[in-house]
């Protein structure tokens, strides 16, 4: 294959993409960005912790707060490429639905009711959208399909 039947690939693939948006991507989208707004107000909640208390460990106390920063900062691009139909984004917004229903489940056999819903029912409801044939066909767009220059598009 050479150079010059690349891109021509690539505009047949892009042109052969779905426009319209379901309904599934902007629950997926949306559930997604909650998720990340919950990790970053974690993190605010970890500084204002640290200053505030006295540490056990402070390695221990940064290294969360590094920790939880990257994750909104991760889930949030995950939300953003989701919506814009990134294929990547399907298998990290999957993972990140069953870490919250291994924490679901033991919230709701402790008598966490409310807190294991909150946690179950989005994630739940996402993992179900993220498989249904109109979010995957949606979801097919590579960075080369997004910007025609094939870098990543955050």
């Amino acid at each position: 294959m050479t150079e010059s039947q690349k891109p021509e690939m690539t505009e047949k693939t892009a042109a052969s993409l779905p426009t319209h948006r379901p309904l599934g991507v902007y629950v997926v989208a949306g559930v997604v960005a909650l998720e990340a707004l919950a990790l970053a107000a974690a993190t605010v909640w970890a500084i204002v912790s640290a200053l505030s208390t006295t540490q056990v460990s402070v390695a221990s106390g940064i290294f969360l707060i590094v920790l939880l920063a990257a994750m909104a900062a991760g889930m949030s691009a995950v939300a953003v490429n989701v919506f814009k139909g990134m294929r990547w984004t399907r298998s990290a917004a999957f993972v990140w639905q069953l870490l919250m229903v291994a924490l679901a489940v033991p919230a709701l056999l402790e008598g966490y009711i409310g807190l294991g819903l909150v946690m179950l029912l989005p994630a739940v409801a996402a993992a179900y959208y993220l498989f249904t044939p109109t979010v995957v066909a949606f979801t097919q767009r590579t960075a080369a399909d997004a910007d025609g220059a094939g870098t990543a598009v955050l």
